[in-house]
C-alpha cells in the first residue's frame, strides 16, 4: 500500500497502489518522497478523515532489525535496517587519542577526576543508546507518513541475576536500553505491546511461514517474517504477506577531530573529520547529472558524491554549482522488490 498525506503533510489512511496511480493521473495527488519512502500528497481536502488501526511490528536484533506496518486489510510496508555498531569503537579511539596527547607537547583537555561514582545509576552507555535511538528514528519516520496507533515489540528477555557479575555485565546495558526505548514509545503517544519470543515462534509455525537462518541478509524471511507475525497478533487475523522491503543502512559519520591519528611527512598532522561538506550536511540527498546521489567528504573546495544503493563513490571532484540539494538524510534507503 502507499502512504497518503494531506496538503498539510498530515498522515491519512494508506491506499492501494492502483488507487494512488489513478489519483495522480487525475491530478488529485502528487508524488512525495519522505526520506526515501514513496508517498502521495493530496492537492485538495480529502472526502473524509476516518482512521483505522495501523499496527507497527518491531523485531529487534543485534545486526539486523525488521519493521512491518499493517492494517486489518493488508501490509503497508516492510523495512529492514542494520544497527549502528560503530559507536563503541569510536569512543575507544577518542579515549586513546586523548590519553596520547597528554604525553606530548600539544593542546589537550585537562584530565578530570574519576566521575564513575558520580554517574547516575540509570545512565545508558553511548553504544547502547545509539542502537535504541536508531529504532526510535525509524518509528518517528513512520509516524510522519502513517497514523500509527500501536507498536508491538518482541521483548528481549535479559534480566540481571544476583551474584552473577559476568552475566550482568553482558546484559545489564541491554536491559537499560530496553527500558529507555519503552518509555520513549509512550512519550510518542503510541500504545506499547510486548510479545515474548515463544509467542512469535508459535504463531509463525501455525501460519506455516518460513524463517531464514541467514540473519545478515536483507530479505523478508530474515526478520520481517517476525515483524509481520507481530502485527497479526495484535490485529487478531491473518494477513497476506507482502515480501518487498525497504533496505535502510545508517551512515557512519566521523566527527571532527583535532587531527588524524598518524602524522605524514615532517610530522605534520592534517585536520580530519566533520559532518558538513562545504555547508551541506553529509549524507544529504542531491541531484547530480540527472541522478540521485548522497554527499560524502570534501577536499580542495569540492565534494564527493556516492551511489544511494551501494554507497560506492561516483565522483570525487564535484563543484557545488553542479549539484541540486534535495533533503538532509543520515541513511541510505533502497526498495527491494520480489
Amino acid at each position: 500500500m502507499v502512504p497518503v498525506l494531506d496538503s498539510n503533510k498530515q498522515p491519512l489512511m494508506p491506499c492501494s497502489e492502483k488507487r494512488a496511480r489513478k489519483m495522480m493521473q487525475k491530478g488529485a495527488a502528487t508524488a512525495y518522497w519522505q526520506k526515501g519512502i514513496f508517498c502521495i500528497k493530496l492537492t485538495k481536502e480529502p472526502s473524509d478523515r476516518k482512521y483505522q488501526e495501523v499496527v507497527l511490528g518491531v523485531d529487534p536484533g543485534s545486526k539486523r532489525e525488521g519493521y512491518t506496518a499493517a492494517t486489518k486489510k493488508s501490509v503497508v510496508l516492510n523495512i529492514t535496517t542494520d544497527t549502528p555498531d560503530w559507536v563503541k569503537r569510536h569512543i575507544e579511539t577518542r579515549r586513546t587519542l586523548r590519553r596520547s596527547r597528554r604525553q606530548r607537547k600539544t593542546p589537550y583537555r585537562p584530565m578530570r577526576n574519576n566521575r564513575s561514582s558520580l554517574r547516575k545509576s540509570d545512565r545508558i552507555p553511548s553504544s547502547t543508546l545509539a542502537r535504541w535511538n536508531a529504532k526510535l528514528r525509524v518509528i518517528k519516520l513512520l509516524q510522519r507518513i502513517l497514523p500509527l496507533t500501536c507498536v508491538n515489540v518482541e521483548d528481549v528477555r535479559a534480566r540481571t541475576k544476583r551474584g552473577q557479575k559476568k552475566w550482568n555485565s553482558s546484559f545489564s546495558s541491554l536491559e537499560q536500553g530496553k527500558g529507555y526505548f519503552y518509555g520513549q514509545i509512550g512519550q510518542l503517544g503510541l500504545k506499547l505491546i510486548k510479545t515474548q519470543g515463544y509467542q512469535t515462534h508459535a504463531h509463525r509455525i501455525a501460519r506455516r511461514l518460513e524463517k531464514s537462518k541467514r540473519k545478515l541478509d536483507f530479505s523478508w524471511e530474515a526478520h520481517n517474517v517476525d515483524s509481520h507475525v507481530l502485527c497479526e497478533l495484535v490485529l487478531g487475523q491473518d494477513i497476506k504477506p507482502f515480501k518487498s522491503i525497504y533496505r535502510l543502512n545508517f551512515l557512519e559519520f566521523h566527527r571532527r577531530q583535532l587531527h588524524v591519528q598518524n602524522p605524514i611527512r615532517n610530522g605534520i598532522r592534517k585536520p580530519y573529520g566533520t559532518t558538513i561538506s562545504l555547508g551541506i550536511p553529509r549524507g544529504s540527498i542531491v541531484k547530480y547529472k540527472g541522478r540521485l546521489v548522497f554527499v560524502g567528504g570534501t577536499a580542495k573546495g569540492r565534494i564527493s558524491v556516492h551511489n544511494i544503493n551501494t554507497g560506492k563513490r561516483i565522483a570525487l571532484n564535484v563543484y557545488l554549482e553542479n549539484i541540486c540539494p534535495l533533503y538532509k538524510s543520515s541513511w541510505r534507503m533502497q526498495l527491494i522488490t520480489t
